[in-house]
């Protein structure tokens, strides 16, 4: 990990460390989780809401203006609310996805689950996605959310990441396997 990366993922854990004990001496760990989750789907939806909290060229009042109005709009809850104001005062916006992201780990940690990203070749049915969820909370005994994507690549199976945990059984996997057992013989 380069050493602005490393500075960064400390600021945002500190940030992330004091809104969550804060809200959990508060009893908004709801409140804070739909806000994570509400704040993830903004950065992912605005290109324009990632340049204002990253581009050193926005003020530090363009910025608080800017990430107030989306607090406002957004209906968040004051404690996040405030706590965006604070960063943008201090010039730590840019921080936001590393903090977002420590956010939902705690949060999930606190709820005792996990979060599983699954990409698969189609998109799963409900019963499959039930029936997964279901063999993979077996396996590490917590509840267990997916976030699934699709990836035509893989042409059949599955790839699930759960943690350091990689299971691939994709057509994909298995093609490019039989291709090294081939290249081995010959």
């Amino acid at each position: 990990m380069s050493e602005p990366a490393s500075i960064s993922l400390g600021i945002a854990s500190r940030y992330a460390t004091a809104l969550f004990d804060l809200a959990k001496e508060g009893g908004l760990i709801a409140a804070l989780e739909a806000d994570t989750d509400a704040l993830r789907r903004a950065l992912a939806d605005s290109p324009d809401l990632a340049t204002v909290i990253s581009s050193p060229v926005v003020s530090r009042d363009d910025q608080g203006r800017a990430i107030g109005a989306v607090a406002a709009k957004m209906g968040l809850n004051a404690l996040t609310a405030n706590t965006l104001a604070l960063m943008a005062q201090k010039r730590r916006l840019f921080v936001l996805p590393q903090l977002l992201s420590d956010l939902a780990n705690r949060i999930a940690e606190e709820k005792g689950e996990v979060t599983a990203d699954v990409a698969s070749a189609t998109a799963l049915t409900a019963a499959q996605t039930k029936r997964l969820v279901e063999t993979l909370k077996s396996r590490v005994g917590k509840t267990v959310k997916l976030n699934t994507t699709v990836d035509e690549s893989l042409i059949g199976g599955l790839v699930v990441k759960l943690g350091s945990i990689m299971i691939d059984t994709s057509v994909k996997a298995k093609l490019a396997a039989l291709q090294n057992a081939m290249k081995e013989v010959g």
